[in-house]
């Protein structure tokens, strides 16, 4: 198997990227700067990376129609007018939890906005278990939670015929599979499918790709794994040059290449002159697989 070629495409160096998701429509990849608080959307024609700014930490994105995008960001759900820059929040949630705020998200295939909280760490490295939950942001505008107890809620997707979810809990170093139901919304009959050993970085963004096989992202692991959706099995490895990696979605072309986000928060100053990428996007071509495009919400 030939070597997938990794490179630089947006070579900024962004505080935390994540949640990238390609809009096909217009050809750009949209994604958040989460500790720089705000949403991006990079042009591969133009090179041009556009951004808008909110008032508190953005954790993701999800498309609707061209120039509006359904966002997590705070303690709030709400849509954002590109055009405007204007956010129009709707929900409120984890009120009782003061250092919560929302972290990973992903439109669901039947259209809901589906976004997971998380606490601040109280210091590097040190979170409160069990405070994160997952909710659902219906198009009626309803909200409903379906986890709770969660330690850091992140990377989620769906498998190809839509009954399982896949979801990660940071914290608990694992990936997890749950029977899904697509008329409710409702998540149960947990099961683990990957825990990743300390050391080899904490599980991060994932991605499903149009064999079912899932692609995750390894936070301070320099990687992105490729598991057997029905055994847990790593299949593949992708490393990549820099080590905070964050997220990882398909797109391009027949979504037949990688966008791999990184961080460059939480390296110190030797670390950022021996990692001169830390924080850039990255393309990574050449995979010999491609994705699925990502489900609108119907705002």
């Amino acid at each position: 198997m030939a070597s997938p070629k990794i490179e630089a495409v947006v070579r900024e160096r962004h505080r935390m990227a994540e949640c990238p998701v390609w809009e096909e429509e217009t050809g750009r990849l949209v994604y958040v700067d989460i500790n720089a608080r705000k949403v991006c959307r990079w042009s591969p024609l133009s090179g041009e990376v556009q951004t808008v700014g909110l008032r508190n930490r953005v954790g993701c994105v999800g498309l609707c129609r061209e120039g509006t995008y359904v966002v997590a960001a705070g303690t709030c759900l709400g849509f954002l007018d590109w055009g405007t820059q204007e956010a129009r929040w709707v929900a409120r949630l984890d009120t009782d939890k003061p250092h919560n705020r929302f972290n990973d998200g992903k439109v669901d295939p039947a259209g809901r906005f589906v976004a997971g909280t998380m606490p601040e760490a109280s210091a590097p490295g040190e979170w409160q278990r069990g405070q994160g939950s997952l909710y659902s942001l219906q198009p009626d505008g309803s909200v409903a939670r379906r986890l709770h107890g969660l330690g850091i809620s992140n990377g989620l997707d769906w498998s190809l015929d839509h009954r399982t979810f896949y979801h990660v809990d940071s914290l608990e170093y694992c990936v997890r599979a749950y029977d899904y139901d697509t008329h409710t919304g409702g998540i149960g009959n947990p099961r683990l499918l990957c825990r990743l050993a300390q050391g080899q970085g904490m599980p991060d963004g994932l991605c499903v790709d149009a064999t079912g096989k899932l692609w995750v992202a390894c936070i301070d692991g320099g990687r992105v794994v490729c598991l057997d959706p029905e055994t847990g099995t790593l299949l593949r490895t992708v490393a990549m040059p820099v080590s905070r990696v964050t997220s990882c979605c398909f797109g391009g072309p027949s979504f037949a290449d990688l966008y791999v986000t990184s961080a460059a928060d939480g390296l110190g100053p030797e670390q950022l002159l021996q990692e001169p990428q830390a924080g850039h996007v990255f393309k990574v071509s050449g995979l010999g697989v491609c994705g699925r495009a990502p489900h609108c919400f119907p705002c």
